[in-house]
């Protein structure tokens, strides 16, 4: 700073002195007021560059997050719709298993064993129903995908993470079903397939001894179902823990980006103060730098 010689009126230091910091002042000032303003301690990248870099990189990251947390979402909603159905077939194996079951005796008459057999019959195409209004989108998640390339994919791939590295997870060996079979009763849209192998000959009931027979091939495929079941529910719980473990990064990357992004507005506010009274100050000064000069008239008195 240079010093005032206030002898010299030409050139009135003093008040240039309390001018520059006054617009030092200023400045800081506005810098506070519109980190207030904004909520932000960066507002442009001249602020801090490198920080602005760090602070973008983590922005794209935890967007990135934020995209696999809804494809996250959205896949166990998939498998919540595949458990579904499965759930459904299960129930109504469960059902032609017990009714299988009731006509393991000799005392039913050939009208009865019909009966249980038409009945068996029809909870088996219901079967064919469920699997094939069981879709996401547009796929078919229980029915076999057949040569045209209709039907469900044999496996489906989820977003799991921000990088895109972690995605797949395959259905094809979901249960015992080949990949073209499907969980149809039958064979369904695939005639060399056998599905869950319940067709007529399996279902047929005439006595105690092919009930007997219908009750096996039952639970053959209610075992295959079980398992299938299980099978989702592994996956619904990999998705489970992917979910919470990007959960608690994403806090992690958002607390580092707010911490280099985001302005601490109890701090800001003590120096928008602090400024403000600066300013005050300094312009008080400057008002009497500019009016220092004036003593010398009493020197031509």
């Amino acid at each position: 700073m240079a010093n005032v010689d206030v002898t010299r009126i030409a050139g009135n230091i003093g008040a240039l002195n309390a001018l520059n910091s006054l617009q030092g002042i200023n400045n800081q000032l506005a810098v506070h007021q519109n980190r207030l303003a904004t909520g932000k301690r960066l507002n442009e990248a001249a602020d801090d560059p490198a920080g602005w870099v760090l602070a973008t990189t983590f922005d794209v990251r935890k967007q990135g997050m934020k995209v696999a947390l809804n494809s996250i979402g959205d896949a166990k909603n998939l498998m919540s719709t595949m458990e579904g159905g499965l759930r459904k077939v299960q129930d109504i194996l469960v059902k032609m298993r017990n009714k299988a079951l009731e006509a393991e005796t000799d005392n039913m008459s050939s009208a009865e064993y019909e009966a249980v057999q038409t009945q068996l019959r029809a909870y088996r195409d219901e079967i064919d129903d469920v699997v094939d209004t069981t879709k996401w989108n547009g796929k078919n998640l229980l029915s076999p995908q057949t040569t045209s390339g209709s039907g469900a994919t044999t496996s489906l791939t989820f977003l799991a993470d921000a990088d895109g590295t972690d995605t797949t997870f395959s259905f094809q060996a979901l249960g015992n079903v080949n990949a073209d079979q499907g969980f149809y009763a039958t064979s369904g849209s695939d005639t060399s397939a056998d599905g869950l192998g319940l067709d007529d000959t399996r279902l047929t009931v005439s006595d105690a001894a092919t009930a007997e027979t219908a009750r096996q091939g039952i639970e053959d495929s209610l075992n295959i179902v079980k398992e299938s079941l299980g099978q989702v529910g592994a996956y619904t719980a990999r998705l489970t823990f992917k979910e919470e473990a990007l959960t608690v990064n994403y806090t992690n990357v958002e607390g580092a980006y707010n911490r280099i992004m985001n302005a601490n507005m109890a701090q800001e506010q003590v120096e928008a103060s602090k400024f403000s009274i600066l300013q005050q100050t300094s312009t008080a000064m400057l008002a009497q730098a500019n009016a220092a000069p004036q003593f010398l008239l009493s020197l031509f008195r």
